[in-house]
């Protein structure tokens, strides 16, 4: 079975106050693109093609508004909503009918992976369909996040915040798992918080041994956007790679790249979007593909 995906943008953005009275933390610009295009991006380098969008309720006809139906770049969007922040976890219940017992990879709305070589390791993890995978990225801070303890290269534990840290590997917000997750949803009791716990949901698989991980190496960096400072920080890191010459967290180019939208349909979203860095970036790097095709 074919992996679908699945990007978790609920929430309030507590944290961002008061910068979300307005709008959804994942539809706040991350320098050029708005933040969920980063997690779109993501999911289309995986290949994958059918996307279930969880949004809160008042938000959701403006996530609609900014990703439209998908055709644009040859995916297709189921939308859900979620009416409280109920955790991550709760995701894969909301998401059951439409995974209809496909795998699934899901990445949190405000999750930025920014670098070279991400595409291949994702392809690569997304053809194994049994099991779960994490991605974990090496941090100075631990304590803030889910850490996942090591023997060797096999995942041993994982801690949600950690007061001593069993490694500087943090769990990312990018989940593989089989299509075995709802019914392991189904069966978590809420947190202290009130939440179904993501961490709960994955040492389930720990437990079977059937929990794998991919550490993302320094090529790759990794962003949780969830505060002011995180927020910025993305935002330069995307500027400075962006002077390089290539554009990140941009499904135009994803789609173009996977041959899932012509030429044309890139001319006229180029034509749409004027006269800005975005569209001059994009119409540079498709000239450049078109004059260079990429060996199959």
């Amino acid at each position: 079975m074919y992996r679908k995906g699945i990007i978790l943008a609920g929430g309030k953005g507590t944290r961002l106050r008061p910068a979300t009275y307005s709008v959804s933390k994942p539809l706040l610009p991350v320098y050029d693109k708005p933040m969920v295009y980063y997690s779109l991006s993501v999911l289309m380098q995986a290949g994958i093609r059918e996307i279930a969008v969880i949004t809160t309720p008042e938000d959701q006809a403006l996530f609609q508004r900014v990703l439209r139906d998908g055709s644009q770049w040859g995916v297709q969007f189921e939308w859900i909503v979620q009416p409280s922040a109920d955790g991550i976890a709760h995701a894969y219940i909301l998401a059951e009918e439409f995974l209809n017992g496909h795998p699934s990879a899901l990445v949190l709305g405000d999750n930025l992976f920014l670098g070279h070589g991400l595409q291949q390791r994702l392809i690569a993890r997304s053809l194994p369909c049994s099991g779960g995978t994490i991605f974990t990225c090496e941090v100075s801070d631990p304590e803030r996040y889910g850490v996942a303890g090591f023997t060797g290269n096999r995942v041993t534990q994982i801690v949600e915040k950690p007061t001593n840290p069993p490694s500087n590997s943090a769990i990312t917000g990018l989940y593989f798992l089989d299509g075995d997750a709802p019914r392991r949803a189904h069966g978590l009791r809420p947190s202290e918080r009130g939440e179904l716990e993501i961490v709960s949901l994955l040492e389930t698989y720990l437990a079977e041994g059937t929990l794998t991980v991919e550490r993302l190496g320094a090529e790759i960096e990794w962003y949780d956007a969830g505060t002011h400072d995180a927020l910025l920080e993305a935002s330069q890191a995307v500027q400075r790679l962006q002077k390089g010459g290539e554009l990140f967290g941009s499904p135009d180019e994803a789609a173009f790249r996977r041959g899932w939208s012509s030429g044309e349909a890139v001319a006229k979203a180029i034509q749409h979007l004027g006269k800005t860095a975005y569209a001059s970036m994009l119409g540079t790097l498709v000239e450049r593909a078109i004059r260079q095709p990429e060996a199959a």
